[in-house]
């Protein structure tokens, strides 16, 4: 099943902390355990985060959830910088299932703007720093698509995983051990739900995410090759053009 996890937004949280966290420059790993708060970061960088048995690969505009009591490992690559709030949940009406890690895409500029605001009005601005982190993790809980729920879990694995691994190497028979299924039947489930074969997914997830760091950030056309698992760049520029009909300098405009 993919990782996923509950929680309670029917009510404002308690927000305890707010910021911009700066690592890797002293050492190259870090370990966090919050005994009653939750974590949300969203990263400007690649990483890897280890929590709940799982390591995740992050790239910017990625978020992810920790739960509070939960050990979360980063390994990180040179200086990073997330932007962060810790928080208690309020325990009211029904959680909300959300990944640990996913790519927040085009909402990456909001849930940027979200938190800096949070972060200028804290501590004065409590209720304002309050509503701003809420709103976020609506947002946050929003990125998951709705048709989610109904997907085969075998499908939701795979889906899962891939969104979460963009940066590394996939491939489907690896996803069809994760999802506890041959290659074949992952490939007529993946088929029969999504319309598209796996590789096809695939490449258009990558292809989106690219779209989304040339056009919003100033990375490097190498970095954001890498970030999305083509590192070639001849194979980056001719997947570019087939999938998003320019070159990727012509689409950074």
């Amino acid at each position: 099943m993919p990782d996923l996890l509950a929680l309670h937004l029917a009510e404002p949280p308690e927000v305890l902390n707010v910021g911009a966290g700066v690592h890797g420059v002293r050492g190259l790993r870090d370990v966090f355990r919050l005994p009653d708060l939750w974590q949300l970061h969203l990263y400007s960088y690649a990483a890897e985060l280890t929590l709940l048995g799982t390591t995740f690969s992050v790239a910017p505009g990625y978020v992810s959830l920790t739960p509070a009591g939960t050990q979360v490992q980063f390994d990180y690559r040179g200086r990073s910088e997330h932007l962060y709030a810790h928080f208690r949940p309020v325990v009211a009406g029904e959680p909300v299932a959300l990944p640990v890690v996913q790519d927040a895409g085009e909402s990456a500029p909001m849930l940027s703007a979200l938190l800096r605001s949070a972060i200028e009005s804290s501590p004065s601005g409590s209720s304002r720093t309050t509503a701003d982190v809420w709103s976020a993790l609506w947002r946050i809980a929003n990125l998951t698509p709705a048709s989610t729920e109904t997907r085969h879990p075998s499908v939701a694995t795979a889906i899962a995983h891939i969104e979460a691994n963009l940066a590394q190497p996939l491939t489907v028979p690896e996803l069809a051990r994760l999802a506890g299924v041959s290659h074949n039947h992952l490939t007529r489930l993946f088929q029969a739900e999504t319309g598209s074969t796996v590789i096809a997914y695939i490449r258009r997830r990558r292809m989106a995410r690219a779209r989304h760091l040339l056009v919003s950030s100033t990375l490097s056309i190498p970095a954001i090759a890498a970030s999305v698992g083509i590192p070639d760049l001849q194979a980056f520029n001719k997947t570019c053009r087939r999938e998003l009909g320019r070159s990727p300098r012509a689409v950074r405009g």
